[in-house]
């Protein structure tokens, strides 16, 4: 057991640097420091081992998220955890990063998101019967918003090099956007002052 896990945290990492197509049993066996024939022992194709890995992702996930629906809170102020505690493992969990890419890359493989999804959208059905989302911030629509703010925490994730401190958490990122969801960014409404704003320069009509 020992050995297979061994070998699913190397293939994590490498799967998660080079994707499916760039990666093969000879590097992580490499990576794992032990022989192809190990590999191929416990692993009898490289599909296999992404396969293991993919289940590992959605293992990790399942695990953070029952612990964190496990604790009495709203259900839209569980939704927001939940994305928070989403972005925490992509950022410190190779084997969640690499099953988010491997689901991409590898067609008829079950999505990471289906882990969580479902329990979000049981979530925001609850915060709208209960008046915690506006009546026209429909629990689909923001489902969908949901999902654009795991993609982009994943988006920006990879977009980082090494440890440059231009670069914040992933977690401290998705907090402010959220607070921007949340509370909106339109000054306008049927209390707000008008303000006459001139187009865009460029926008004028001609």
């Amino acid at each position: 057991m020992r050995t297979r896990q061994a070998l699913v945290d190397a293939a994590a990492e490498e799967f998660d640097r080079y994707g499916y197509d760039g990666t093969s049993l000879s590097r992580i066996s490499a990576v794992a420091g032990m022989s192809i024939g190990a590999v191929t022992f416990h692993f009898p194709s490289k599909g296999d081992l992404a396969d293991a890995v993919q289940q590992e992702g959605r293992s990790v996930t399942l695990g953070a998220l029952d612990l964190l629906t496990a604790e009495p809170a709203p259900p839209l102020r569980m939704v927001v955890d939940l994305t928070l505690e989403l972005a925490r493992l992509m950022e410190q969990e190779p084997s969640v990063r690499s099953a988010i890419r491997l689901s991409r890359e590898r067609p008829g493989t079950d999505a990471w998101s289906a882990a969580w999804l479902p329990t979000v959208r049981r979530l925001l059905d609850r915060a709208y019967e209960c008046g915690q989302l506006r009546t026209d911030a429909l629990p689909a629509d923001v489902t969908t918003l949901v999902e654009h703010l795991t993609n982009g925490a994943e988006a920006y994730l990879r977009s980082r090099t090494g440890s440059d401190p231009a670069f914040e958490s992933a977690v401290a990122q998705l907090k402010r956007v959220w607070h921007l969801a949340l509370v909106g960014v339109s000054a306008e409404g049927p209390d707000a002052p008008r303000m006459a704003c001139a187009p865009p320069e460029g926008a004028r009509a001609r």
